[in-house]
């Protein structure tokens, strides 16, 4: 079978375009056809002659290409952005982030109890619900096209203040959980390293722009190329390294060479790569779903969805207006980071390594898949949620608010 390991990531890229050019055909996020279609196949799917759609000797090349793709997705939309803008936003992001977490943690903590779960199993819910998938936000923004949004910037800052928690978390949950020590100094030093970490970046961005130049100045794209590659997988390795999740080590870096003169080429280079890796990222995840055993997580997963998405409308709209957003554009920040995805699925493994009860991995596969498809749609939608909610609440016109976001950027 191993000497087939072409024809099954052949095979698994055909599947890919098909599901591509059906979501083109029906003018419709490529997303959802991509998780649907790995859904389809995987250990459960037949072999039929030589085409192996089982993808089991092949998983680990598709789940690698899957991850590189996440890599990708965050760089390019670090590339977006201005580290100018994001330590300006240091305030806004500081407090949205923490108004974020304490909504939707809350309402996962007590979800998960009003539905008669032990305290380990609700602390594992609960982490679960919190976090938002980065690789989603990001290949919605692009694809929308909204990265010059004002409501963007926050969305990023949220995104990366997530990371420090989820850091954080992790470190206690995992102790818990596993039976590993965990101390007060520990889950400190945790917090620590993380936000030093990013605090890194940024001052890099700002005082070694000049240096940076330099050292990109390039003629030759095949070496160009290589050297900004080598930089992206060598800084997410590292990152991870010190517990820092990859993908935000390719956000980071993906804002120090946004602000280089060099930005626009790196970004025109990527983006081949960005939309490949991030398709297989995609079918990938649906790969790891098994359809056949979400049946008994249905009621438990539907819940946890409604109370998600309300959790991130209300936690978007304080969040935006406190920063001086506008209503519209606050509704917009909860609508696009409501996708969850690998983070709630690093969760939910925790609590399985640690023998909690078996209904978590249907419970989390079933509710991140839910989400994974939601979130597309109801970001794609947002004009029209927008329009219809403020047609119940009459919100007023935003002129003093679209000011002092003015006033912010200035």
């Amino acid at each position: 079978m191993t000497n087939h390991l072409v024809l099954e990531v052949g095979t698994a890229l055909i599947i890919i375009a098909i599901a591509a050019l059906l979501a083109n055909k029906l003018k419709f996020s490529i997303i959802p056809f991509l998780i649907i279609f790995g859904m389809l196949v995987g250990p459960h799917a037949p072999v039929v002659g030589v085409l192996d759609f089982t993808f089991i000797n092949s998983n680990e090349i598709i789940t690698f290409f899957g991850r590189v793709g996440v890599l990708f997705l965050l760089f390019y939309l670090g590339l977006e952005f201005s580290v100018g803008k994001l330590v300006r936003s240091g305030k806004n992001i500081a407090v949205g982030g923490s108004i974020y977490i304490l909504i939707n943690f809350t309402l996962g903590l007590l979800y998960a109890f009003v539905m008669g779960f032990a305290l380990l199993e609700v602390l594992i819910i609960a982490g679960i619900i919190t976090i938002s998938s980065s690789a989603i936000v990001a290949k919605v923004i692009v694809d929308l096209k909204r990265t010059a949004n004002p409501e963007t910037e926050l969305v990023l800052g949220i995104i990366m203040f997530e990371d420090i928690f989820l850091a954080v978390y992790l470190s206690i949950v995992s102790g818990l959980v596993l039976g590993d020590a965990t101390s007060v100094l520990g889950v400190v030093k945790s917090i620590l390293v993380a936000f030093s970490y990013m605090i890194m970046f940024f001052v890099i961005a700002r005082t070694c722009t000049k240096h940076l130049n330099k050292l990109l100045s390039i003629t030759s794209n095949e070496i160009f190329i290589i050297v900004i590659l080598a930089t992206l997988f060598f800084v997410a390795g590292f990152s991870e390294t010190i517990h820092v999740a990859e993908a935000i080590g390719a956000l980071l870096l993906g804002l120090v060479f946004s602000e280089t003169e060099h930005s626009e080429r790196i970004e025109h280079m990527i983006i081949p790569f960005r939309d490949f890796f991030g398709a297989i990222f995609f079918f990938s995840f649906g790969l790891s779903i098994d359809p056949f055993t979400l049946g008994g997580a249905v009621w438990l997963a539907l819940g946890a969805v409604m109370i998600t998405i309300l959790g991130n409308f209300v936690a978007g709209m304080i969040a935006g207006r406190k920063a001086g957003l506008s209503h519209k554009a606050s509704s917009n920040i909860g609508l696009t980071i409501v996708s969850r995805g690998e983070f709630s699925i690093i969760v939910a493994n925790i609590g399985m390594a640690g023998g909690l009860a078996t209904v978590l991995k249907p419970f989390s596969a079933l509710y991140v898949l839910i989400l994974a498809i939601l979130g597309p749609l109801l970001t794609k939608e947002s004009k029209r949620i927008y329009s219809f909610l403020n047609g119940i609440f009459k919100w007023k016109a935003e002129k003093t608010s679209v000011k002092r976001k003015i006033k912010l950027n200035a």
